[in-house]
């Protein structure tokens, strides 16, 4: 998968110790997984993550440990080892969205997806407003506007 990410103002960009971009998305790699109110294992588990690829926003490194911010702007520390970039989004608008045929409103509705589905990125380019998301058996098209876990200015192909 091509990972290119782009942001909206170039002041932004920033390397982490890791050599990577920061801010950048991930996934969570397993369940269940501790966030930490700091960085190492001495620091007292603020919540569990028990979803499964999951996205996350790592928004600092220290060491072996990433600052991440999930889908509702809560901050803590996760082990670097139980996060994947291997990009998942998760739905955000509430209630039934809509998943289409190919990128464009106008296109058929084939299936609905509730808030809180987690799903695999396909395929997603900067130039497009949707991306190509897989949901169990359903592959579709669905606004990056609703989902969290996918930059407006990036391409993933």
């Amino acid at each position: 998968m091509f990972f290119c990410f782009t942001p909206a103002n170039a002041d932004e960009i920033k390397i982490g110790k890791s050599g990577l971009a920061l801010p950048r998305m991930v996934s969570l790699r397993s369940e269940p997984v501790n966030a930490r109110s700091g960085p190492g294992i001495n620091y007292p588990i603020e919540w569990v993550y028990q979803q499964k690829g999951a996205p996350l926003e790592i928004i600092d490194e220290f060491e072996v440990w990433r600052k991440v911010k999930d889908w509702e702007g809560a901050i803590s520390w996760v082990k670097q080892s139980m996060l994947t970039g291997k990009r998942f989004v998760k739905v955000m608008t509430l209630g039934e969205n809509n998943i289409y045929n190919d990128d464009s409103y106008k296109s058929k509705v084939i299936a609905k997806v509730e808030d809180g589905v987690i799903g695999e990125v396909k395929k997603c380019a900067k130039s497009s407003d949707f991306c190509l998301i897989k949901f169990d058996t359903i592959e579709g098209w669905v606004p990056k506007k609703i989902l969290f876990g996918i930059y407006t200015h990036e391409n993933l192909d």
